[in-house]
């Protein structure tokens, strides 16, 4: 096994990294971009943007568009956006994506987790010609350093922690379990006819209610509607300046 250094808010060090794999591996099979944060306080990275969308999608956009001729010389790639449930805290906020116009912690997070959903979309679509599928997914509820932003206080108003910081959540799975759904969809074979797909419990999701909750599970619509994916790579793509982030056109 060998760790390399990344930085995902930082798209010189997303570059380099890129351009050290490249130099030593000739292709990939699978890409599965899990890394992210959550609930973060209002910070600004690169030219001023939000920071939970520049290291929960941007950094990856840029990873993943810089790999894509590794993983095209794969027989059959498979890249693999770990979304949340927290999508269905927001839409993509078309006209304050960095919010500029008042922070709210939970709703960037929710906007950063449905691009990573429909970035999974439009990759896809793009770049099934060449043999690479791509899916996002929602790996359950875990406790892990995700939630480092959280405050003690916090914790408890949300139930997750008591008043001596013991994790009290209920249903939470433990980080093996977490990790399932995305080795399913890594590797499954059931979802071979399924490119694009959001997934949950080691599923295909279905599509939310219109008036359900994180809880009740599923997809919203927004987060793997075709046009709202092509809209975002655009905009993500003239956000990073990225090269060959049309591949696959």
């Amino acid at each position: 096994m060998r760790v390399m250094h990344m930085d995902l808010a930082d798209l010189a060090s997303v570059r380099a990294a890129a351009e050290q794999l490249g130099a030593s591996e000739s292709r990939l099979d699978v890409l599965i971009t899990a890394a992210g944060v959550m609930a973060s306080p209002v910070r600004r990275v690169g030219p001023g943007w939000e920071s939970q969308f520049a290291i929960n999608h941007l950094g990856h956009f840029v990873l993943v568009n810089l790999l894509l001729p590794l993983l095209a010389n794969a027989d059959g790639a498979r890249v693999v956006s770990y979304s949340s449930a927290g999508h269905h805290l927001s839409d993509i906020r078309w006209d304050d994506m960095a919010f500029e116009r008042g922070y709210d912690k939970w709703l960037a997070y929710g906007q950063s987790k449905t691009a990573n959903a429909l970035f999974a979309v439009h990759l896809d679509a793009i770049a099934k010609d060449k043999g690479i599928r791509a899916f996002s997914l929602h790996p359950g509820s875990i406790f892990t350093e995700l939630q480092r932003d959280i405050t003690p206080e916090e914790g408890v108003a949300l139930g997750w922690t008591d008043a001596e910081g013991n994790v009290i959540a209920p249903g939470l799975k433990t980080p093996s379990q977490g990790a399932a759904t995305g080795l399913w969809a890594a590797t499954s074979p059931d979802l071979a006819n399924h490119g694009g797909a959001y997934c949950e419990n080691c599923d295909i999701a279905p599509l939310a209610s219109p008036d359900g909750s994180m809880d009740d599970g599923g997809v919203r619509h927004y987060a793997v509607d075709p046009a709202n994916a092509e809209r975002l790579w655009e905009v993500s793509a003239q956000m990073t300046a990225i090269e060959g982030a049309s591949a696959g056109r």
